[in-house]
């Protein structure tokens, strides 16, 4: 998925001309060949990534306002794309956003340069800032929005602290996922972690996972 293809319609209008995949595939590309090349990210300049590339300065600053704005796309392109909420309960919503943690998970143990990118990422100030804007904070709210409309629905407690509780759901994912890097990541864990918390979280008197309709 190109950067033209992830803009929110809340982002307005994209800068420059119209966006070329094609341009865009070959700048990241270049930029994940140098890294297999073994360039460090604080060393990849403009210059020699549009070299690389094939294509002139122009065309890479007409699609990125600079490096930390194109290697977060570099970083999302190595990473799983983000898959449509279902939309059928807030359960399901929840079991989809954790799948995605255990899948970019399974991703940066597998892919070398992801693991080695993300680490230099979070070294570097405005990576990190630029990385956590575009992505991380859009993940977090994301949660926050689901559990919204869960209580509204009535499927989660009104007395709870809904900030509090997307870092219980998101935790245990992330602990497994990024700090043990030698745990397990089962296939159903994003169930497991969701159907365990939310046992506590219903509403008195609610079904449980196990007698709730299909899909509930």
């Amino acid at each position: 998925m190109s950067p033209a293809e992830r803009q929110s319609p809340h982002d307005g209008p994209a800068r420059g001309r119209p966006r070329s995949e094609a341009v865009e595939r070959a700048i990241i590309e270049g930029v994940m060949k140098l890294l297999e090349e073994g360039v460090p990210l604080a060393e990849l300049s403009i210059e020699r990534i549009a070299r690389t590339a094939g294509v002139g300065k122009a065309t890479i600053y007409r699609r990125w306002s600079g490096k930390e704005e194109l290697f977060v796309d570099v970083v999302r392109a190595a990473e799983p794309p983000d898959p449509p909420l279902p939309g059928t309960s807030m359960r399901d919503d929840l079991v989809v956003l954790l799948e995605q943690v255990r899948r970019r998970g399974l991703a940066n143990r597998s892919s070398a340069i992801l693991h080695s990118v993300q680490a230099q990422m979070k070294s570097s100030p405005k990576l990190w800032a630029a990385y956590h804007a575009t992505v991380v904070a859009p993940r977090r709210q994301l949660g926050l929005e689901i559990l919204r409309r869960g209580r509204q629905n009535g499927e989660l407690r009104t007395d709870l602290d809904l900030e509090l509780l997307n870092d219980l759901f998101v935790g245990p994912m992330l602990v497994r996922a990024v700090l043990r890097t030698d745990a397990d990541l089962p296939d159903d864990l994003a169930e497991q972690v969701v159907d365990t918390l939310l046992e506590g979280l219903r509403p008195t008197g609610s079904p449980s996972v196990s007698s709730a309709p299909q899909g509930s």
